[in-house]
C-alpha cells in the first residue's frame, strides 16, 4: 500500500505546480520517516519550511513568501475525500506527525477534533478532488496568494461539512480516486453544489464576470487573466466560431482564450462581424496588491474599452506604428475608409402629413461630424441616398422605428455579399429619442464639460445646438450618451465641427439611384471601387487626403468661384514648371494617417508610439513647409494652392514644443518610466525617481556589510532570470552563510540568497516601480489632455494636406487621360460636350480598345431633350451615363474625358435606369420604375439633368407607352429640364414633331446585314448587326432585338422560330396600319377621281 502511495505521488507530481498539494502526501507510513516522499522532496528542495517533531533542522533556510503561514495552511489542507471509507482524522493525525509532512499545530489540532466523512459519492468530495488534482486555467491565471485563499476556504468547506455530517468511519480505505486516470469530474447533468462559505457554485473569477456581463449583456467580453484573455460562457462560444479558436467546459462555463499579445486581431475580427467587444482588464498590480490588505483575494477587473464597427480607436487596436505595417500583418482586418456612426430619427407631421427624418453622422476617429433634417416621401429615397452617400458602418435607431424605414436601412445592411462590409444597426430605447429627454443631455454635456481646449466655445456650441431643428436634437442626445460609453463624446465638443450633411445652396443632388446607376463610389457587379468613377480620380497618397476625395466625389460643388479655383490649382500643378509643386507632392508620400493619429491623441487612447510618430511627422512637415515658403510665394500663382501652403506651417508649430519634450528612445519602445526628458513640469515622476533612487543607494550600501560577513571585499550583487540584487556565493562556502538569510535559487557550484535587508528594500523597490509607472501613466493622460488643446488646430493643416493631395490627385488623373479643362457657367443651363468619353470604361479598356467618342448638346432655352433610340447594346446607356459623370466631374473641379466641354451648373442629376423588382418592399419591377419616376418628377428642376432609360417596359405595350409618352412631355413642357430618354417606343419620336424647338431625336449607329432568301417558303433567318457605337440624329426604325439574342448563345432553332414569328407580326401589324391610313383617307374623298385613285392604292 505505501509503495502505491509512492506511486501516486510520482504520477501527480509531473503535472501538479509547486503551490499545489497531494492529498496522498499526508499518509506515509512510519517506515518512511527517514526517507522523504517525492512530493515531499520536491517541496523541499524549493525551500518551503517543513516541521518535524515540531522543530526546525538548522540546515534548512526559509524560502520568500508573501505569507509564511498561509503557505502552511495550504499544505496541510485536508478534504473529507481523502480518508474514503476507513480512517478517522485521528488516524491521519498520527501518521501526519510521525511523517515529514509540512502541517502547522494549529492545523493538527483542529483535525484532531474530527471524523472523515465515509461516503464515496460526496458530492462536496467530488468538486474538491477536481480542484486539488487537475486545477483549471482560471485558477492558474491568478498569483499566489488567490490560490492560498482558496485553499484555506476548502478548508473551511471541510470544517463545515464535517461537523454537519458525521460518517460511519470504517476500517480500511483505497486511493483508487486519486489515480491519473480516474480523476472525478462533476457531471454536467448534476447541479453545481453550493460553496459552503461564499454560498455558491461559482469561483471568483466566475462571479467577477457575471458581474460585469450584467451591466454589459450585448457585449462579448475579453477577460484579461495574467499572460492571455479569455471568453466565458456565450461569448466563448461566438469566439470559436467567429475566431477558429477551441472552446471547452470548464467549471461551471464554456471558456475559450486568446494571447495577449493577439488581442488587436482577434477584436478587429470580431468587431467586423457585428458584434460590440469589450476588454476587461486588471486594475491592480501583483507587488502593490501584495502589500495591501486584500493580498489574498482575486484581482479586481474593471471594462478597460468598448470597440464597435464605428468606434475602432485605442491602443488595443491600432498597436501598430505605420500604415503599411498593418498592411503586411495578413491576418489583421483593416479599417474601412470611412468608420461613420449614424442616428437616424423621425417624426410624423399629421397636419402636412409628412415624415420628418433628423440625423446626425459623426466619424469618432477622425473627428467629422454633420447633421441633416430632411421631409422624405413614402419611398424613403433621400434617406436612402443619404445612407448610400454616407455609407455608415453603424447606424443607431429608436426601437420603435417604423416598419418601412427599419426594413429599408436592414435591407441596405444586408445588401453586402461579406458579412464584415454589412451595416451594423444599434437599436437603444425610444425615451432617447424624445425631444426632453435628449435636450436635457445636450444641456449637460455642453454646459457641465469641462474642456480646457474649447473654453468660451462651449457656449457657442450649446447656443448652436439651440438652433438646430428638433429632430436633429432628438438624434444628438442619444449620440452623445452612446460615444460616453466609448470615452468618445469629446469629438462633439467644438461647435464648429458642425456642417451639414446636404446643402442645396452648396452641392448639387444625387438621388440614391443616380448613386447607384452611375457607380459613383463603386461598382453594381461586385460593390467594390475598381470601376466606379472614385476610382478613375483617386490617385491620392494619403488616407486622409483618400477620405476628402471621396466627398467631393459625392459632392459636386455649385459655387463657380470654387469651382474655379480649383480648376486654376489643378491647371497650375500640370503646366507649373516651379521646382515647388514636385517638392510638396513628394511630402505626402509615406505619411500616416494623421488625421486618425490626432483623434486618437485627442481621445486620449494613443499608445507613445503613435504619438512620437504622429508629432514627428508634423514637426518635420512644418519645418520643410517653411523652408518652401519664399519659392511658394514668388513662384505659385493658384489663389486655393497659395493660400493652403501658406497657412499650414504655422498651423503646424506647436507640433514642435510637445517633440523637445520626448525621449526618443524611450517612445519608440512603449517606456513611459524614460518618456519625458526634462522632468521640471512632472513632480510627481521626478519624486518618485527620487524615492527609487534612494532604495537603490540603501541597497548599494548594504554591500559592505555582506561583504564584511562573506570576507569578500569585491563581491557584487548579480541578476539572474529578473531576479535582481543576488548575493552568489561557493557551495563550498556555505556554511559561512547566515541562518536568516534566504536562499533564491542555486546551481551546482553556487548558492543565491537575499539577506533579510534586500528581501524588504527589493519588495519596497518593486512596490516604487509599479507605482511609477501609475504615475507615469497619469502624466501621459495628462500630457495627451495637453496636447489635445490644440487639436483643431492641428486638424486644420491636416486638412489643408489633404486639399493638396486631392488636387495633385485630380492632376495626374488629368495628365495620364489627356483630359481637357471644361467651362463652367453659372447663369445658363446647358451641357455642351465634343468628343465626349465615359471615364471609367476608358479607364478599364486601356489602350488596346478604343472608345469611341460621342457628342451632346443640351441646352435649357433650345434643345433641351434628347430621344434616344437603336439596336440593343448599341451604347444607349453607355452613353447617358457618359454624360453624367461629365457634368459631376466638371463640378468637382475636375477636368473632363473630352475635346472641349462647357457645362452649366446643375442642381441635381436623377437617374432612372435598369429593372428590378424590391420584395422587401412588396414592389414590382413597374413599381419600382414609377416610384423612381414620381420621385424626379417632384425634385428636379429647370437647372437639372433627367435622365430616364426605357420608362414603361414593365407593363403592356399601349400603358407602357402612354405612360413614357406623359411623363417625357411633362419633362419637356412643364419641368423644362435638360433631358435624356432613351425608348424602344417609335411613338415617343412623335414628340419632335409637337416641340420641334426643344426635342431631337437620335440613335446609336449600325450596320444592318439582312440574310439573302430566295423564296417564301425557305427558312427566315434574323438579321446580323455591327454596331457603330456613334450617336446620329433621327430615330431607329427596329430595335433588332433578335441580334442580342445571337449574341447571348440562344439556340438557332429558337431564333429561327423567332425571326419567322417576327416577320409575321410585322407583316399583320403593317396590314393593320395600312387598313388605318385606307380608311382615313377614304374620309377626304370628294370627287370621283379621288375616288379612283385611292380605289388603285387599296389594291
Amino acid at each position: 500500500m505505501h509503495t502505491s502511495v509512492k506511486n501516486v505521488n510520482a504520477s501527480k507530481s509531473s503535472k501538479k505546480s509547486s503551490t499545489q498539494t497531494t492529498i496522498s502526501r499526508f499518509f506515509t507510513s512510519a517506515n518512511d520517516k527517514s526517507q522523504p516522499t517525492g512530493q515531499d522532496a520536491r517541496h523541499e528542495g524549493r525551500g518551503k519550511k517543513r516541521l518535524s517533531d515540531g522543530g526546525m533542522s538548522s540546515e534548512k533556510r526559509p524560502k520568500l513568501s508573501h505569507s509564511v503561514e498561509e503557505e502552511r495552511d495550504e499544505d496541510c489542507m485536508v478534504t473529507p475525500s481523502t480518508c474514503k471509507d476507513t480512517c478517522t482524522i485521528h488516524a491521519i493525525y498520527d501518521k501526519i506527525v510521525s511523517s515529514r509532512a509540512s502541517v502547522s499545530h494549529d492545523t493538527l489540532a483542529r483535525l484532531k477534533d474530527f471524523s472523515c466523512p465515509g461516503s464515496s459519492e460526496s458530492r462536496v468530495s467530488d468538486q474538491v478532488i477536481k480542484t486539488e488534482v487537475e486545477p483549471s486555467d482560471s485558477v492558474k491565471a491568478e498569483s499566489s496568494a488567490p490560490q492560498q485563499h482558496n485553499a484555506m476556504n476548502s478548508y473551511d468547506e471541510l470544517e463545515e461539512e464535517v461537523k454537519e455530517e458525521p460518517i460511519k468511519i470504517k476500517q480500511e480505505f483505497s486511493f483508487n480516486q486519486f489515480a491519473k486516470n480516474t480523476v472525478i469530474k462533476k457531471s454536467s447533468e448534476e447541479p453545481g453544489v453550493p460553496n459552503r462559505r461564499t454560498k455558491t457554485i461559482y469561483t471568483p473569477l466566475e462571479e467577477q464576470y457575471m458581474e460585469i456581463k450584467k451591466q454589459h449583456a450585448d457585449t462579448v467580453l475579453c477577460v484579461e487573466c495574467g499572460y492571455k484573455y479569455r471568453f466565458f460562457g456565450e461569448d466563448a462560444e461566438i469566439a470559436a466560431k467567429e475566431l477558429n479558436i477551441t472552446c471547452h467546459l470548464d467549471h461551471n462555463f464554456m471558456t475559450a482564450s486568446i494571447p495577449t499579445h493577439r488581442l488587436f486581431v482577434h477584436v478587429r475580427r470580431l468587431v467586423s462581424q457585428g458584434y460590440k467587444v469589450g476588454v476587461v482588464k486588471q486594475t491592480e498590480t501583483t507587488a502593490i496588491k501584495a502589500s495591501g490588505t486584500n493580498k489574498s483575494s482575486l484581482f479586481t477587473r474593471q471594462l478597460h474599452a468598448l470597440y464597435t464597427k464605428s468606434t475602432l480607436v485605442g491602443e488595443d487596436v491600432n498597436p501598430l506604428l505605420k500604415l503599411g505595417d498593418l498592411e503586411q500583418a495578413e491576418d489583421v482586418v483593416q479599417d474601412s475608409g470611412n468608420n461613420y456612426l449614424m442616428c437616424v430619427s423621425e417624426s410624423f407631421d399629421k397636419q402636412s402629413k409628412e415624415l420628418n427624418v433628423g440625423m446626425v453622422v459623426v466619424q469618432p476617429s477622425i473627428g467629422d461630424l454633420m447633421v441633416d433634417c430632411f421631409k422624405d416621401n413614402v419611398s424613403h429615397s433621400e434617406l436612402e441616398s443619404r445612407v448610400l452617400k454616407i455609407q455608415p458602418v453603424e447606424i443607431l435607431v429608436p426601437s420603435d422605428l417604423s416598419e418601412a424605414t427599419e426594413r429599408l436601412l436592414r435591407n441596405i445592411a444586408l445588401s453586402s455579399v461579406q458579412a464584415d462590409d454589412r451595416i451594423r444597426i444599434e437599436k437603444r430605447e425610444n425615451s432617447m429619442f424624445e425631444y426632453p429627454a435628449a435636450m436635457r443631455i445636450i444641456k449637460d454635456f455642453y454646459r457641465d464639460t469641462p474642456h480646457p481646449a474649447v473654453g468660451n466655445q462651449e457656449k457657442g456650441s450649446y447656443s448652436l445646438c439651440m438652433g438646430l431643428e428638433s429632430p436633429i436634437i432628438c438624434c444628438l442626445g442619444p449620440v452623445i450618451q452612446y460615444l460616453t460609453e466609448f470615452k468618445l463624446e469629446k469629438i462633439l465638443l467644438y461647435s464648429s465641427s458642425f456642417k451639414r450633411l446636404s446643402s442645396d445652396a452648396d452641392h448639387m443632388q444625387l438621388s440614391a439611384a443616380t448613386m447607384k446607376n452611375l457607380e459613383i463610389l463603386c461598382n453594381q457587379t461586385t460593390g467594390s471601387v475598381k470601376g466606379s468613377l472614385l476610382w478613375v480620380l483617386d490617385h491620392t497618397q494619403t488616407p486622409f487626403g483618400k477620405r476628402l476625395l471621396r466627398k467631393w466625389v459625392s459632392q459636386p460643388l455649385k459655387s463657380v468661384i470654387d469651382i474655379q479655383a480649383r480648376q486654376e490649382a489643378v491647371a497650375e500643378i500640370l503646366c507649373s514648371e516651379s521646382c515647388v509643386l514636385p517638392s510638396l507632392q513628394s511630402l505626402l508620400t509615406r505619411l500616416p494617417d494623421l488625421e486618425r493619429g490626432l483623434c486618437s491623441i485627442y481621445h486620449k487612447k494613443c499608445s507613445t508610439q503613435e504619438f512620437y510618430l504622429i508629432t514627428s511627422t508634423l514637426s518635420r512637415l512644418s519645418a520643410e513647409f517653411q523652408a518652401l515658403m519664399p519659392a511658394i510665394q514668388s513662384q505659385l500663382s493658384s489663389a486655393l494652392l497659395k493660400n493652403l501652403l501658406l497657412d499650414t506651417p504655422q498651423l503646424l508649430s506647436p507640433a514642435h514644443n510637445f517633440l523637445k519634450v520626448l525621449d526618443e528612445k524611450a517612445a519608440k519602445t512603449g517606456n513611459k518610466t524614460e518618456m519625458f526628458v526634462d522632468l521640471t513640469d512632472f513632480p510627481v515622476i521626478r519624486n518618485r525617481k527620487e524615492e527609487i533612487q534612494s532604495v537603490l543607494s540603501d541597497i548599494m550600501e548594504h554591500r559592505r556589510e555582506v561583504r564584511l560577513v562573506l570576507k569578500n571585499p569585491s563581491l557584487e550583487y548579480t541578476t539572474v532570470s529578473g531576479q535582481q540584487f543576488l548575493i552568489e556565493v561557493k557551495n563550498s562556502m556555505s556554511s559561512i552563510v547566515p541562518t536568516d538569510w534566504v536562499k533564491i535559487n542555486s546551481t551546482k557550484v553556487v548558492g543565491r540568497y537575499h539577506t533579510p535587508f534586500i528581501v524588504e528594500k527589493h519588495r519596497r523597490l518593486q512596490q516604487l516601480r509599479e507605482q511609477l509607472i501609475i504615475d507615469c501613466n497619469h502624466e501621459w493622460i495628462n500630457f495627451l489632455q495637453l496636447f489635445g488643446d490644440h487639436y483643431y488646430i492641428l486638424r486644420k493643416a491636416v486638412c489643408h494636406l489633404a486639399t493638396m493631395d486631392c488636387l495633385f490627385s485630380l492632376a495626374q488623373v488629368a495628365k495620364e487621360n489627356n483630359y481637357c479643362r471644361p467651362e463652367v457657367l453659372e447663369d445658363k443651363s446647358q451641357i455642351l460636350i465634343t468628343a465626349g468619353k465615359h471615364p471609367a470604361i476608358t479607364s478599364l479598356m486601356g489602350d488596346e480598345d478604343q472608345y469611341v467618342p460621342n457628342d451632346t448638346h443640351l441646352q435649357g432655352d433650345g434643345k433641351r431633350a434628347m430621344i434616344i433610340t437603336g439596336p440593343n447594346m448599341g451604347g444607349k446607356s453607355s452613353y447617358i451615363r457618359q454624360v453624367a459623370l461629365v457634368t459631376i466631374m466638371a463640378q468637382l473641379g475636375s477636368f473632363v474625358p473630352a475635346r472641349e466641354a462647357s457645362v452649366g451648373i446643375v442642381d441635381g442629376i436623377y437617374v432612372r435606369m435598369g429593372a428590378s423588382d424590391n420584395i422587401s418592399r412588396g414592389r414590382s419591377t413597374f413599381m419600382e420604375e414609377l416610384v423612381e419616376a414620381s420621385d424626379i418628377l417632384a425634385r428636379a428642376t429647370s437647372h437639372s439633368l433627367v435622365i430616364l432609360d426605357e420608362l414603361g417596359r414593365g407593363t403592356s405595350t399601349h400603358d407602357g407607352i402612354a405612360i413614357a409618352y406623359a411623363t417625357l412631355e411633362s419633362f419637356i413642357r412643364d419641368v423644362k429640364c435638360m433631358t435624356l430618354f432613351v425608348t424602344h417606343y417609335p411613338p415617343l419620336c412623335e414628340l419632335e414633331h409637337l416641340y420641334p424647338q426643344h426635342v431631337g431625336n437620335y440613335h446609336m449607329a449600325f450596320l444592318l446585314n439582312e440574310p439573302e432568301s430566295t423564296s417564301d417558303e425557305e427558312e427566315v433567318q434574323p438579321e446580323f448587326i455591327t454596331f457603330l457605337y456613334q450617336l446620329i440624329e433621327g430615330a431607329a426604325a427596329r430595335s433588332y432585338g433578335l441580334n442580342v439574342a445571337r449574341l447571348a448563345e440562344i439556340p438557332e432553332s429558337i431564333l429561327r422560330t423567332a425571326a419567322f414569328k417576327s416577320k409575321e407580326l410585322e407583316a399583320l401589324v403593317n396590314s393593320r396600319r395600312k387598313m388605318v391610313r385606307l380608311l382615313s383617307n377614304a374620309w377626304s374623298i370628294t370627287n370621283k377621281e379621288a375616288l379612283l385613285d385611292w380605289r388603285k392604292c387599296s389594291l
